[in-house]
Protein backbone atom coordinates (compact mmCIF):
# COMPACT_ATOMS: atom_id res chain seq x y z
CA UNK A 1 0.00 0.00 0.00
CA UNK A 2 1.46 3.45 -0.87
CA UNK A 3 1.28 5.63 2.64
CA UNK A 4 1.34 8.71 0.54
CA UNK A 5 -2.17 7.81 -1.31
CA UNK A 6 -3.68 6.77 2.71
CA UNK A 7 -5.96 9.69 3.89
CA UNK A 8 -6.96 7.92 6.50
CA UNK A 9 -6.88 6.19 10.13
CA UNK A 10 -9.22 3.06 11.44
CA UNK A 11 -9.48 2.53 14.31
CA UNK A 12 -11.27 -0.39 16.17
CA UNK A 13 -12.64 0.46 19.95
CA UNK A 14 -14.23 -2.47 21.16
CA UNK A 15 -15.47 -1.19 24.81
CA UNK A 16 -17.59 -3.72 27.40
CA UNK A 17 -20.77 -2.26 26.33
CA UNK A 18 -20.33 -1.60 22.71
CA UNK A 19 -18.02 -1.16 19.75
CA UNK A 20 -17.03 0.87 16.96
CA UNK A 21 -15.59 1.65 14.41
CA UNK A 22 -13.88 5.14 13.95
CA UNK A 23 -12.31 6.65 11.06
CA UNK A 24 -9.96 9.84 11.43
CA UNK A 25 -8.46 12.14 8.81
CA UNK A 26 -5.44 13.45 8.86
CA UNK A 27 -5.75 16.02 10.96
CA UNK A 28 -6.83 13.87 13.55
CA UNK A 29 -10.65 14.69 13.23
CA UNK A 30 -13.77 12.04 13.04
CA UNK A 31 -14.43 11.64 9.42
CA UNK A 32 -17.16 8.73 10.17
CA UNK A 33 -18.17 6.25 12.78
CA UNK A 34 -20.22 2.94 13.37
CA UNK A 35 -21.53 1.59 16.37
CA UNK A 36 -23.06 -1.40 18.08
CA UNK A 37 -24.24 -2.31 21.37
CA UNK A 38 -22.70 -5.41 22.89
CA UNK A 39 -25.05 -8.24 24.62
CA UNK A 40 -24.35 -9.11 28.18
CA UNK A 41 -24.78 -11.96 29.74
CA UNK A 42 -25.25 -12.70 32.94
CA UNK A 43 -25.23 -16.41 33.89
CA UNK A 44 -25.36 -15.89 38.07
CA UNK A 45 -25.04 -13.06 40.29
CA UNK A 46 -21.98 -11.66 39.86
CA UNK A 47 -21.02 -12.87 36.99
CA UNK A 48 -20.98 -11.36 33.25
CA UNK A 49 -19.95 -12.80 29.81
CA UNK A 50 -19.63 -11.64 26.55
CA UNK A 51 -19.49 -13.89 23.27
CA UNK A 52 -17.00 -13.90 21.53
CA UNK A 53 -18.28 -14.56 18.02
CA UNK A 54 -20.64 -11.53 18.65
CA UNK A 55 -17.54 -9.38 19.12
CA UNK A 56 -15.87 -10.26 16.17
CA UNK A 57 -19.13 -10.56 13.39
CA UNK A 58 -19.54 -6.72 15.33
CA UNK A 59 -16.32 -5.85 14.45
CA UNK A 60 -16.47 -7.18 10.86
CA UNK A 61 -19.37 -5.54 10.22
CA UNK A 62 -18.87 -2.42 11.78
CA UNK A 63 -15.61 -1.95 9.28
CA UNK A 64 -18.01 -2.69 6.12
CA UNK A 65 -20.22 0.32 7.73
CA UNK A 66 -18.31 2.90 8.43
CA UNK A 67 -16.89 2.58 4.70
CA UNK A 68 -20.31 2.04 2.78
CA UNK A 69 -21.12 5.21 5.18
CA UNK A 70 -18.32 7.16 4.24
CA UNK A 71 -17.72 6.00 0.95
CA UNK A 72 -13.99 5.64 1.38
CA UNK A 73 -11.90 2.99 0.03
CA UNK A 74 -10.42 0.57 2.30
CA UNK A 75 -7.15 1.13 -0.17
CA UNK A 76 -7.54 4.59 1.43
CA UNK A 77 -6.54 3.70 4.93
CA UNK A 78 -2.94 4.08 6.05
CA UNK A 79 -3.39 1.54 8.96
CA UNK A 80 -5.66 0.44 11.70
CA UNK A 81 -5.53 0.82 15.41
CA UNK A 82 -7.06 -1.45 17.65
CA UNK A 83 -8.21 -0.86 21.59
CA UNK A 84 -10.11 -3.07 23.89
CA UNK A 85 -11.96 -3.38 26.83
CA UNK A 86 -8.48 -4.76 29.02
CA UNK A 87 -9.05 -7.80 31.41
CA UNK A 88 -11.90 -9.43 29.61
CA UNK A 89 -10.41 -12.81 28.29
CA UNK A 90 -11.39 -16.16 26.26
CA UNK A 91 -9.96 -19.05 24.83
CA UNK A 92 -10.83 -20.80 21.30
CA UNK A 93 -9.49 -23.31 19.05
CA UNK A 94 -7.25 -22.55 16.48
CA UNK A 95 -7.89 -24.97 14.77
CA UNK A 96 -12.34 -24.77 14.26
CA UNK A 97 -11.53 -20.81 14.85
CA UNK A 98 -14.28 -21.26 17.68
CA UNK A 99 -14.64 -19.91 21.28
CA UNK A 100 -14.69 -22.37 23.96
CA UNK A 101 -16.19 -20.53 26.06
CA UNK A 102 -18.02 -17.59 26.45
CA UNK A 103 -15.45 -14.59 27.53
CA UNK A 104 -15.32 -13.14 31.01
CA UNK A 105 -15.63 -9.95 31.21
CA UNK A 106 -13.23 -7.46 33.55
CA UNK A 107 -16.36 -6.58 35.85
CA UNK A 108 -16.81 -10.31 36.22
CA UNK A 109 -16.56 -11.55 40.45
CA UNK A 110 -16.48 -15.38 39.98
CA UNK A 111 -13.26 -16.04 40.81
CA UNK A 112 -13.05 -13.64 43.73
CA UNK A 113 -12.57 -16.96 46.07
CA UNK A 114 -9.41 -17.98 44.66
CA UNK A 115 -8.05 -14.93 45.07
CA UNK A 116 -9.13 -14.73 48.82
CA UNK A 117 -7.42 -18.73 48.75
CA UNK A 118 -4.13 -17.19 46.64
CA UNK A 119 -4.01 -14.16 49.54
CA UNK A 120 -4.13 -16.54 52.09
CA UNK A 121 -1.69 -18.75 50.87
CA UNK A 122 0.38 -15.79 50.49
CA UNK A 123 0.82 -14.84 46.88
CA UNK A 124 -0.60 -11.81 47.09
CA UNK A 125 2.29 -9.63 48.01
CA UNK A 126 4.61 -11.52 45.37
CA UNK A 127 2.33 -11.20 42.41
CA UNK A 128 2.10 -7.33 43.27
CA UNK A 129 5.56 -7.34 43.05
CA UNK A 130 6.22 -8.93 40.08
CA UNK A 131 2.75 -7.35 38.06
CA UNK A 132 2.33 -4.18 39.77
CA UNK A 133 -1.51 -5.46 40.27
CA UNK A 134 -3.78 -5.89 43.35
CA UNK A 135 -4.53 -9.58 43.27
CA UNK A 136 -8.19 -9.46 42.13
CA UNK A 137 -10.61 -11.29 40.44
CA UNK A 138 -11.22 -8.12 37.92
CA UNK A 139 -7.50 -9.25 36.18
CA UNK A 140 -7.40 -12.04 33.32
CA UNK A 141 -5.22 -14.76 35.13
CA UNK A 142 -8.22 -16.00 37.91
CA UNK A 143 -10.29 -16.04 34.93
CA UNK A 144 -8.05 -17.44 32.68
CA UNK A 145 -7.35 -20.26 35.47
CA UNK A 146 -11.33 -20.67 36.02
CA UNK A 147 -11.63 -21.13 32.28
CA UNK A 148 -9.04 -24.08 31.89
CA UNK A 149 -10.19 -25.82 34.76
CA UNK A 150 -13.82 -25.70 33.63
CA UNK A 151 -12.51 -26.86 29.87
CA UNK A 152 -10.32 -30.03 31.23
CA UNK A 153 -13.92 -30.67 33.48
CA UNK A 154 -16.73 -30.19 31.04
CA UNK A 155 -15.00 -31.04 27.91
CA UNK A 156 -11.87 -33.10 28.72
CA UNK A 157 -11.57 -34.33 24.82
CA UNK A 158 -10.10 -30.60 23.49
CA UNK A 159 -6.45 -31.10 23.12
CA UNK A 160 -4.83 -28.30 24.84
CA UNK A 161 -2.21 -28.16 21.66
CA UNK A 162 -4.72 -26.49 19.89
CA UNK A 163 -5.90 -24.36 22.79
CA UNK A 164 -5.15 -19.85 22.16
CA UNK A 165 -6.02 -17.61 24.98
CA UNK A 166 -5.56 -14.04 25.60
CA UNK A 167 -7.46 -11.00 26.26
CA UNK A 168 -10.31 -9.55 23.80
CA UNK A 169 -7.38 -7.75 21.27
CA UNK A 170 -5.69 -10.84 20.85
CA UNK A 171 -8.99 -12.69 19.67
CA UNK A 172 -9.66 -9.78 17.36
CA UNK A 173 -6.22 -9.12 15.85
CA UNK A 174 -6.13 -12.85 15.11
CA UNK A 175 -9.55 -12.70 13.42
CA UNK A 176 -8.30 -9.63 11.34
CA UNK A 177 -5.20 -11.33 10.19
CA UNK A 178 -7.19 -14.42 8.87
CA UNK A 179 -5.69 -16.10 11.96
CA UNK A 180 -2.29 -15.36 11.37
CA UNK A 181 -1.35 -13.46 14.41
CA UNK A 182 -1.82 -14.39 17.88
CA UNK A 183 -0.07 -11.36 19.57
CA UNK A 184 -0.76 -8.87 22.15
CA UNK A 185 1.15 -5.08 23.39
CA UNK A 186 2.42 -4.51 26.66
CA UNK A 187 0.11 -2.34 27.87
CA UNK A 188 -2.68 -5.25 27.83
CA UNK A 189 -0.70 -7.82 28.44
CA UNK A 190 0.32 -6.01 31.97
CA UNK A 191 -3.04 -6.28 32.95
CA UNK A 192 -3.42 -9.56 32.67
CA UNK A 193 -1.70 -10.32 35.87
CA UNK A 194 0.86 -12.76 34.48
CA UNK A 195 3.35 -9.88 33.25
CA UNK A 196 6.82 -9.35 34.71
CA UNK A 197 6.63 -4.98 34.67
CA UNK A 198 10.57 -5.64 34.94
CA UNK A 199 11.16 -7.25 32.11
CA UNK A 200 8.66 -7.22 30.11
CA UNK A 201 7.25 -10.43 29.30
CA UNK A 202 5.27 -13.55 30.75
CA UNK A 203 6.12 -14.57 34.45
CA UNK A 204 6.55 -18.37 34.15
CA UNK A 205 5.96 -18.99 37.95
CA UNK A 206 2.38 -16.97 37.77
CA UNK A 207 1.85 -19.03 34.63
CA UNK A 208 2.57 -22.37 36.85
CA UNK A 209 0.66 -20.90 40.11
CA UNK A 210 -2.44 -20.36 37.54
CA UNK A 211 -2.20 -23.27 35.82
CA UNK A 212 -1.92 -21.94 32.43
CA UNK A 213 0.47 -23.32 29.72
CA UNK A 214 3.07 -20.81 28.43
CA UNK A 215 2.09 -21.68 25.00
CA UNK A 216 -1.30 -20.78 25.11
CA UNK A 217 -0.41 -16.95 25.58
CA UNK A 218 0.26 -14.51 22.96
CA UNK A 219 3.41 -12.54 22.11
CA UNK A 220 3.97 -9.34 23.56
CA UNK A 221 5.07 -6.75 21.21
CA UNK A 222 5.44 -2.85 21.95
CA UNK A 223 2.22 -1.16 21.59
CA UNK A 224 2.84 0.87 18.69
CA UNK A 225 4.76 -1.14 15.75
CA UNK A 226 3.66 -3.51 12.80
CA UNK A 227 1.45 -6.69 14.36
CA UNK A 228 0.18 -7.78 11.04
CA UNK A 229 -1.99 -6.88 8.09
CA UNK A 230 -5.73 -7.85 7.19
CA UNK A 231 -6.65 -10.76 5.53
CA UNK A 232 -7.38 -9.14 2.18
CA UNK A 233 -10.69 -11.21 1.99
CA UNK A 234 -11.87 -9.00 5.04
CA UNK A 235 -11.56 -5.29 2.95
CA UNK A 236 -10.20 -6.54 -0.54
CA UNK A 237 -6.96 -5.37 0.34
CA UNK A 238 -4.25 -6.01 3.42
CA UNK A 239 -4.04 -3.06 5.71
CA UNK A 240 -1.15 -2.91 8.33
CA UNK A 241 -2.52 -3.20 11.62
CA UNK A 242 0.28 -0.81 13.66
CA UNK A 243 -0.78 0.12 17.18
CA UNK A 244 -3.03 -1.97 20.26
CA UNK A 245 -3.64 -0.20 22.98
CA UNK A 246 -5.62 -1.00 26.50
CA UNK A 247 -8.43 1.44 26.43
CA UNK A 248 -7.53 3.62 29.11
CA UNK A 249 -3.69 3.46 28.24
CA UNK A 250 -5.28 4.70 24.37
CA UNK A 251 -7.28 7.82 26.50
CA UNK A 252 -3.97 8.31 27.98
CA UNK A 253 -2.04 8.54 24.55
CA UNK A 254 -5.38 11.07 23.13
CA UNK A 255 -4.80 13.52 25.33
CA UNK A 256 -0.89 14.38 25.34
CA UNK A 257 -0.29 12.66 28.99
CA UNK A 258 3.04 11.82 27.70
CA UNK A 259 5.37 13.00 30.79
CA UNK A 260 5.54 12.34 34.11
CA UNK A 261 2.24 13.76 36.21
CA UNK A 262 0.03 14.88 33.81
CA UNK A 263 -3.02 12.20 33.75
CA UNK A 264 -6.76 12.08 32.57
CA UNK A 265 -10.02 10.10 33.73
CA UNK A 266 -12.60 8.58 31.49
CA UNK A 267 -15.54 8.01 32.20
CA UNK A 268 -17.04 5.10 30.92
CA UNK A 269 -18.68 1.65 32.30
CA UNK A 270 -16.22 2.20 34.98
CA UNK A 271 -13.81 5.25 35.56
CA UNK A 272 -10.07 5.30 34.68
CA UNK A 273 -8.15 7.85 36.49
CA UNK A 274 -4.51 7.36 34.87
CA UNK A 275 -0.91 9.04 35.61
CA UNK A 276 2.11 9.44 33.49
CA UNK A 277 5.16 8.37 35.67
CA UNK A 278 7.66 8.40 32.72
CA UNK A 279 10.41 5.11 31.52
CA UNK A 280 10.78 4.08 35.00
CA UNK A 281 8.53 1.94 36.78
CA UNK A 282 7.00 3.90 39.88
CA UNK A 283 5.22 1.74 42.75
CA UNK A 284 1.95 3.21 44.41
CA UNK A 285 1.83 3.07 48.48
CA UNK A 286 -1.85 4.06 48.21
CA UNK A 287 -3.56 1.16 46.50
CA UNK A 288 -3.12 1.85 42.85
CA UNK A 289 -2.21 -0.14 40.29
CA UNK A 290 1.40 0.29 38.06
CA UNK A 291 0.90 -0.49 34.46
CA UNK A 292 2.21 0.20 31.22
CA UNK A 293 1.09 3.11 29.85
CA UNK A 294 2.39 1.91 26.18
CA UNK A 295 5.31 0.71 24.17
CA UNK A 296 7.32 1.98 21.12
CA UNK A 297 10.08 -0.22 19.02
CA UNK A 298 12.22 2.37 19.31
CA UNK A 299 15.84 2.11 17.00
CA UNK A 300 18.53 -0.73 17.86
CA UNK A 301 15.07 -2.94 18.19
CA UNK A 302 15.17 -1.51 21.55
CA UNK A 303 11.72 -0.64 22.95
CA UNK A 304 11.03 2.30 24.98
CA UNK A 305 8.48 1.80 27.60
CA UNK A 306 6.07 4.37 29.17
CA UNK A 307 4.57 3.36 32.96
CA UNK A 308 1.53 4.97 34.79
CA UNK A 309 -0.32 4.79 38.31
CA UNK A 310 -4.15 4.01 37.73
CA UNK A 311 -6.84 4.16 39.86
CA UNK A 312 -9.43 1.69 38.30
CA UNK A 313 -13.47 2.47 39.35
CA UNK A 314 -15.20 -0.72 38.89
CA UNK A 315 -19.05 0.88 38.58
CA UNK A 316 -19.78 4.62 37.13
CA UNK A 317 -21.22 5.06 33.69
CA UNK A 318 -22.30 0.97 34.78
CA UNK A 319 -24.69 2.38 37.01
CA UNK A 320 -26.61 4.78 35.08
CA UNK A 321 -27.29 1.65 32.74
CA UNK A 322 -28.24 0.12 35.71
CA UNK A 323 -30.72 3.02 36.09
CA UNK A 324 -31.97 2.78 32.52
CA UNK A 325 -32.05 -1.32 32.39
CA UNK A 326 -32.21 -2.47 35.72
CA UNK A 327 -34.61 -0.08 37.96
CA UNK A 328 -36.14 1.00 34.55
CA UNK A 329 -35.58 5.07 35.90
CA UNK A 330 -34.63 6.67 32.73
CA UNK A 331 -35.16 5.23 29.00
CA UNK A 332 -31.54 6.79 27.64
CA UNK A 333 -28.56 7.74 29.91
CA UNK A 334 -29.18 11.84 28.41
CA UNK A 335 -32.00 11.88 31.02
CA UNK A 336 -29.66 11.77 33.97
CA UNK A 337 -28.94 15.44 33.56
CA UNK A 338 -31.74 16.91 33.28
CA UNK A 339 -33.69 14.69 36.24
CA UNK A 340 -30.96 15.52 38.75
CA UNK A 341 -30.80 19.41 37.95
CA UNK A 342 -34.46 19.07 39.23
CA UNK A 343 -33.70 18.79 42.81
CA UNK A 344 -31.41 20.94 44.86
CA UNK A 345 -29.72 18.40 46.62
CA UNK A 346 -30.20 14.44 46.92
CA UNK A 347 -32.46 14.56 50.39
CA UNK A 348 -30.42 12.99 52.00
CA UNK A 349 -29.57 9.31 49.72
CA UNK A 350 -26.50 8.25 48.62
CA UNK A 351 -25.55 5.20 46.48
CA UNK A 352 -22.36 3.30 46.40
CA UNK A 353 -21.88 2.07 43.02
CA UNK A 354 -20.87 -1.17 44.47
CA UNK A 355 -22.36 -3.22 41.49
CA UNK A 356 -19.36 -5.74 41.04
CA UNK A 357 -17.61 -5.05 44.14
CA UNK A 358 -14.95 -1.82 44.77
CA UNK A 359 -11.98 -0.89 42.98
CA UNK A 360 -9.51 1.57 43.95
CA UNK A 361 -8.44 2.33 46.77
CA UNK A 362 -10.88 -0.10 48.29
CA UNK A 363 -10.45 -3.39 46.36
CA UNK A 364 -13.05 -4.99 47.76
CA UNK A 365 -14.48 -8.35 46.31
CA UNK A 366 -17.20 -8.44 48.75
CA UNK A 367 -18.57 -4.59 49.06
CA UNK A 368 -21.97 -4.54 47.08
CA UNK A 369 -24.48 -1.30 45.81
CA UNK A 370 -26.16 -0.07 48.22
CA UNK A 371 -28.45 3.11 48.41
CA UNK A 372 -28.83 4.79 51.66
CA UNK A 373 -31.05 7.73 53.59
CA UNK A 374 -33.96 6.52 51.89
CA UNK A 375 -37.02 8.44 53.70
CA UNK A 376 -40.74 8.55 52.25
CA UNK A 377 -39.87 12.03 50.79
CA UNK A 378 -36.82 10.66 48.35
CA UNK A 379 -38.36 10.59 43.90
CA UNK A 380 -36.23 9.14 41.34
CA UNK A 381 -34.61 12.90 40.78
CA UNK A 382 -33.12 12.41 44.23
CA UNK A 383 -31.60 8.51 43.11
CA UNK A 384 -30.83 9.52 39.84
CA UNK A 385 -28.82 12.29 41.30
CA UNK A 386 -27.23 10.47 43.79
CA UNK A 387 -25.87 7.82 41.23
CA UNK A 388 -24.32 10.74 39.39
CA UNK A 389 -22.93 12.25 42.65
CA UNK A 390 -21.49 8.79 43.33
CA UNK A 391 -19.04 8.72 40.21
CA UNK A 392 -17.36 12.22 40.99
CA UNK A 393 -16.99 10.80 44.65
CA UNK A 394 -15.30 7.93 43.59
CA UNK A 395 -13.04 9.98 41.37
CA UNK A 396 -12.37 11.68 44.20
CA UNK A 397 -11.23 8.97 46.74
CA UNK A 398 -8.60 8.05 43.76
CA UNK A 399 -7.18 11.87 43.03
CA UNK A 400 -6.47 11.85 46.95
CA UNK A 401 -4.61 8.59 46.64
CA UNK A 402 -2.70 9.96 43.45
CA UNK A 403 -2.21 13.21 45.98
CA UNK A 404 -0.54 11.17 47.91
CA UNK A 405 1.83 9.69 46.22
CA UNK A 406 2.86 11.92 44.28
CA UNK A 407 4.81 15.20 45.45
CA UNK A 408 2.56 17.26 43.19
CA UNK A 409 -0.70 18.49 43.99
CA UNK A 410 -3.42 17.73 40.84
CA UNK A 411 -4.15 20.77 39.64
CA UNK A 412 -6.44 19.89 37.13
CA UNK A 413 -8.07 16.87 35.47
CA UNK A 414 -8.40 16.28 31.53
CA UNK A 415 -11.44 13.46 30.65
CA UNK A 416 -13.12 11.85 28.31
CA UNK A 417 -16.21 8.99 27.64
CA UNK A 418 -19.38 8.58 27.21
CA UNK A 419 -20.39 10.16 31.12
CA UNK A 420 -18.23 13.29 30.54
CA UNK A 421 -20.93 14.90 28.17
CA UNK A 422 -22.93 15.44 31.09
CA UNK A 423 -22.60 19.06 31.83
CA UNK A 424 -23.98 18.27 35.17
CA UNK A 425 -21.52 15.58 36.27
CA UNK A 426 -18.36 17.62 34.94
CA UNK A 427 -19.29 20.53 37.36
CA UNK A 428 -20.08 18.27 40.13
CA UNK A 429 -16.74 17.12 39.31
CA UNK A 430 -14.71 20.07 39.44
CA UNK A 431 -16.45 20.91 42.51
CA UNK A 432 -15.59 18.61 45.13
CA UNK A 433 -12.43 18.20 43.59
CA UNK A 434 -11.93 21.94 44.06
CA UNK A 435 -9.56 21.91 40.35
CA UNK A 436 -10.60 22.64 36.59
CA UNK A 437 -12.03 19.62 34.55
CA UNK A 438 -10.85 19.79 31.01
CA UNK A 439 -12.97 18.39 28.62
CA UNK A 440 -12.12 17.79 24.53
CA UNK A 441 -14.16 18.35 21.31
CA UNK A 442 -13.85 14.96 20.64
CA UNK A 443 -14.82 12.05 23.77
CA UNK A 444 -13.80 9.36 22.20
CA UNK A 445 -10.24 9.66 23.30
CA UNK A 446 -9.95 5.97 23.44
CA UNK A 447 -10.76 5.32 19.62
CA UNK A 448 -8.59 9.10 18.69
CA UNK A 449 -5.21 7.47 20.58
CA UNK A 450 -5.67 4.03 19.06
CA UNK A 451 -5.89 6.16 15.87
CA UNK A 452 -2.94 8.49 16.82
CA UNK A 453 -0.44 5.33 17.59
CA UNK A 454 -1.35 3.33 14.60
CA UNK A 455 -1.06 6.54 12.54
CA UNK A 456 1.90 7.76 14.09
CA UNK A 457 4.12 3.89 13.98
CA UNK A 458 2.79 3.73 10.24
CA UNK A 459 4.37 7.13 9.31
CA UNK A 460 1.18 8.90 8.37
CA UNK A 461 2.11 11.55 10.80
CA UNK A 462 5.81 12.20 12.29
CA UNK A 463 5.12 14.72 14.90
CA UNK A 464 3.18 13.56 18.13
CA UNK A 465 3.05 16.97 19.80
CA UNK A 466 1.77 18.52 16.90
CA UNK A 467 -0.82 16.29 16.20
CA UNK A 468 -2.13 16.88 20.33
CA UNK A 469 -2.15 20.65 19.32
CA UNK A 470 -4.41 20.09 16.71
CA UNK A 471 -6.46 18.45 19.11
CA UNK A 472 -9.67 21.21 20.44
CA UNK A 473 -11.16 21.66 24.09
CA UNK A 474 -14.95 21.64 24.20
CA UNK A 475 -15.04 23.38 27.61
CA UNK A 476 -13.85 24.03 30.98
CA UNK A 477 -15.39 23.50 34.29
CA UNK A 478 -14.12 25.42 37.20
CA UNK A 479 -15.11 24.86 40.77
CA UNK A 480 -18.21 26.94 41.63
CA UNK A 481 -20.60 28.00 44.22
CA UNK A 482 -21.63 24.21 45.16
CA UNK A 483 -17.66 22.82 46.18
CA UNK A 484 -18.35 23.80 49.76
CA UNK A 485 -21.43 21.52 50.28
CA UNK A 486 -20.20 18.81 47.54
CA UNK A 487 -17.05 18.04 49.61
CA UNK A 488 -18.94 18.48 53.26
CA UNK A 489 -20.98 15.37 51.77
CA UNK A 490 -18.41 13.25 50.71
CA UNK A 491 -17.42 12.77 54.17
CA UNK A 492 -21.04 11.37 54.88
CA UNK A 493 -20.73 9.10 51.50
CA UNK A 494 -17.42 7.42 52.96
CA UNK A 495 -19.83 6.59 55.87
CA UNK A 496 -21.81 5.04 53.02
CA UNK A 497 -19.05 3.61 51.45
CA UNK A 498 -18.09 1.68 55.02
CA UNK A 499 -21.84 0.23 55.67
CA UNK A 500 -21.52 -0.76 51.78
CA UNK A 501 -18.37 -3.29 52.88
CA UNK A 502 -19.26 -4.86 55.65
CA UNK A 503 -22.74 -5.68 54.47
CA UNK A 504 -22.20 -9.31 54.67
CA UNK A 505 -21.28 -9.27 58.70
Amino acid sequence: MNINSSQYVLALDLGTTGSRAILFDTQGSIAGQAYKELTQHYPQPGWLEHSPQEIWHDTRALLQQVLQHTGIAAKQIAAIGLTVQRETCLLWDKTTGKPLHNAIVWQDRRTASLCRQLAQQGYAAKIQDCTGLVLDAYFSATKLAWLLDWLKRERPQVNLDNVLAGTVDAWVLWNLTGRQVHATDHSSASRTMLMNLACLDWEVELLDLFGIPAHLMPQIQPSMGLFGKTDPKLLGVAVPITAIFGDQQAALFAHGCNRPGMLKCTYGTGCFLIAHTGNQLTRSHNQLLSTVAWSNAAKQSAVEVNYALEGAMFTTGASIQWLRDGLKLITEAAQTEHLARQVSDTNGVYFVPALSGLGAPHWDMNARGAILGITGSVQREHIVRAVLESIAYQVKEVVEAMNKDSDTLIKSLKVDGGAAQNDFLMQFQADILGVPIERPAILDATAQGAAFGAGLAAGLWDDYDRLIKGSKMDRIFEPGQGAAQAQANFAMWSKAVERAKNWSE
